[in-house]
């Protein structure tokens, strides 16, 4: 008994093994797809601007996406001619939310001036946590 028991561990493990290999496979280069620079996943008006990015992934419909608003507009307006600050609307912009993998809102992604993502944060963030990546980012 305990020798059909051991081979069925022992086959159950073998299995979980031989697949679990690929799904990590899977989720290792999507993740590292993620981290290259594309233009897909800025918008192109924004892409051209050779100077860091923060794009805000939210709907208006979201109460954190709607508090964190005010916060990304005087942002945008402290940090101007340095860093491009652009909310995206997720039911309005399905391929830019898509190629960018936003699975929760808000989402914020910091591009460097390269359009590289150098930093994800997912759900509110302050004004404080976001000028300690752009700090991190050598913005000043």
């Amino acid at each position: 008994m305990r020798g059909k028991m051991a081979k069925k561990t022992q086959y159950l493990f073998s299995a979980l093994f031989f697949f679990s290999i690929p799904l990590l496979l899977l989720l290792f280069s999507y993740q590292l797809s993620l981290s290259q620079s594309s233009p897909d996943r800025i918008p192109k008006e924004i892409a051209k601007i050779s100077l860091p990015k923060l794009l805000d992934f939210g709907a208006g419909t979201c109460i954190p996406c709607k508090k964190m608003a005010p916060i990304l507009q005087e942002l945008s307006e402290e940090y101007k001619g340095r860093v491009v600050i652009k909310i995206i609307e997720v039911f309005q912009e399905r391929e830019l939310t898509k190629a960018n993998g936003i699975r929760l809102i808000p989402t914020q992604i910091f591009f460097d001036s390269k359009n590289k993502e150098v930093n994800r944060h997912v759900g509110f963030m302050d004004k404080e946590q976001i000028k300690k990546v752009f700090e991190t980012m050598g913005v000043k």
